[in-house]
């Protein structure tokens, strides 16, 4: 399994955990936030938001909750104002991280994303560093008992998706930016539920680390998410299973 198809697990594994610390939520209420205040309100009109919206009700998030972040978005009541940052850098062994940030104080995350990289092995670079070697991809990621591969590839040819990926004990789609909704509602249409689907930063080649180095990537990284701040966390880090059980 690609390492971006690895982390991605693990962090669909975390989810729970996150959830119980209400992270999950609150990253979800601020991309709503953003995405209204950038496109409006109708998610029908604004497909960021749509996205969103659906993510948030695949965390069983309450449409209230929904609602009222649409509303700060549009202006309608009080809110937050976010600013979007994306930071760039490298973790040992040289790996590249990208960051997504939504942040109220920019001075804060500022501190906070560059203090995560300087104790954890890692140091900040500047914009532009790691980026080109990243592109924006979907990605749909299915158990390999849920669907047959004949199956899967009618769908991706008939929706446009790019490519299907056999990575041992799932199935990964990856698409386009802008065909990620119509493969996913294919798939979905199918009857068929992904484990981990979102738009994302899929790196063009990876870089391998193990023992020692992969273990302080593997913190990074989870310092990184762990960051109020923090939307998404990108990375070329690649590792094998062992590294994964240990």
């Amino acid at each position: 399994m690609s390492g971006h198809s690895k982390w991605a697990t693990i962090k669909h594994k975390k989810g729970a955990a996150d959830a119980k610390r209400g992270k999950v939520f609150t990253r979800l209420i601020k991309e709503i936030t953003v995405a209204a205040k950038q496109g409006g309100g109708d998610p029908d009109g604004n497909p960021r938001l749509r996205t969103a919206i659906l993510a948030a009700k695949a965390e069983n998030m309450p449409a209230d909750n929904i609602k009222r972040a649409v509303q700060r978005g549009t202006g309608e009541i009080e809110g937050l104002s976010y600013e979007e940052i994306t930071f760039e850098g490298y973790g040992p062994g040289g790996v590249a991280v990208m960051v997504d940030v939504l942040t109220d104080n920019r001075n804060r995350a500022v501190s906070e994303i560059r203090h995560a990289f300087s104790k954890n092995g890692g140091n900040l670079g500047e914009s532009g560093s790691v980026g080109y070697m990243f592109a924006k991809k979907g990605v749909i990621t299915l158990a390999k008992d849920a669907a047959d591969e004949e199956k899967l590839t009618e769908i991706v040819l008939e929706s446009g998706a790019e490519d299907l990926n056999d990575q041992g004990e799932h199935w990964e789609i990856v698409t386009g930016p802008k065909e990620f909704e119509a493969v996913r509602d294919a798939v979905t249409a199918a009857g068929l539920k992904p484990e981990h689907a979102e738009v994302s930063m899929v790196p063009s080649t990876y870089q391998k680390l193990e023992g020692t180095q992969a273990n302080a990537m593997m913190r990074l990284l989870d310092v990184l998410e762990d960051l109020d701040d923090t939307q998404n966390v990108y990375s070329n880090f690649d590792f094998d299973e062992a590294t994964v059980a240990a």
